[in-house]
């Protein structure tokens, strides 16, 4: 599947996505600093940060923050978001961040990796990572549990919103989770997006950090700060820093 990011996170990404909300992203930020364990005014690089949702939770709770993500939409949405301009926006590739500072953190959140089927490229999103770290800093990976995936994989679904009807189809192929989303409207021509991710395990990730300087200190299976279980986890959050 070529460069299917590039086309999916755009103004149907909202429609889409519509139900996830700033309240959660207070949530799930309130536990990142607490396991992240900075101080009020570190500097945290939100890598893909979509809509800018985490992004500006965390300039709340008085971090300084930067956001990039690939998807002018999406950053369109953030900035307007932002009405204090509290957050610096960019726009790049996680593979080549245009930015030559670092951060005391970087989070990657909500399934932001393994968008890409050469495993090097994935690495050099872990790359990037390492480069933008101050040594000593942490960084906090957002990730889906597979196992969850496999066992509770919804082949299909739909839903209405408004005039249009979304059509979800999932499947699980070469070592990824793939959905083909289509959405009809009477008066339009139908839209189809994909999205795929590679189902990572904890020792993949294992594996793709010893390429770098990066390592795992605690791994979580949900914002709720549980340990992460395999078998019955929902979320697979690793929590990290760089080597000194």
């Amino acid at each position: 599947m070529t460069d299917w990011y590039k086309k999916s996170f755009g103004e149907d990404y909202l429609l889409v996505y519509k139900h996830r909300d700033f309240a959660g992203a207070y949530r799930e930020v309130e536990a990142m600093a607490e396991w992240l364990e900075l101080p009020v005014g570190a500097e945290i690089f939100d890598l893909c940060c979509g809509m800018g949702r985490h992004s500006l939770a965390l300039t709340d709770l008085g971090y300084q923050v930067t956001g990039m993500d690939l998807s002018e939409v999406l950053l369109h949405e953030a900035r307007n978001a932002d009405v204090n301009k509290a957050v610096q926006w960019v726009h790049g590739d996680m593979r080549a961040v245009p930015l030559d500072m670092t951060f005391d953190a970087v989070v990657n959140l909500f399934t932001s990796f393994g968008y890409f089927d050469d495993l090097a490229q994935n690495i050099q999103v872990l790359r990037e990572v390492e480069r933008l770290l101050k040594p000593g800093g942490r960084f906090l990976i957002d990730f889906l549990n597979p196992h969850a995936v496999r066992n509770q994989l919804v082949p299909y679904s739909e839903r209405q919103e408004g005039d249009i009807t979304i059509k979800e189809y999932r499947r699980i192929e070469d070592g990824s989770v793939k959905k083909e989303i289509l959405l009809t409207e009477a008066t339009k021509e139908e839209r189809r997006y994909s999205e795929q991710v590679k189902l990572f395990e904890l020792s993949d990730f294992v594996g793709m950090l010893s390429a770098t300087s990066l390592g795992i200190s605690v791994v979580y299976g949900d914002y709720a700060g549980s340990v992460y279980d395999p078998t019955t986890s929902t979320r697979l959050i690793m929590v990290g820093s760089r080597k000194v």
